[in-house]
């Protein structure tokens, strides 16, 4: 009574055939590429300085921190007199 019915014959799943239009495309050879020792230079100088400049910007903020919380403790003993 609750059994499925089936199809008589199922249809199978289309095949498809796709061929390319146009054929593969040809791989072309890129020019090499010659880095120079300035350009090596230039780019290990940026890298010392951008490091040198994030370290700077962390040895402030840990600074600031520092002063805050010296601050707020100095702050808090002169409330409790």
């Amino acid at each position: 009574m609750f059994l499925p019915k089936y199809p008589d014959s199922p249809t199978p799943p289309p095949a498809h055939t796709h061929a390319p239009a146009d054929p593969a495309p040809v791989r072309r050879s890129l020019p090499a590429v010659q880095i120079s020792p300035a350009v090596v230079a230039a780019v290990v100088v940026g890298g010392v300085v951008l490091t040198a400049l994030l370290a700077a910007v962390a040895v402030s903020a840990i600074s600031v921190a520092i002063a805050a919380v010296v601050l707020r403790s100095l702050i808090r003993e002169q409330n409790r007199r």
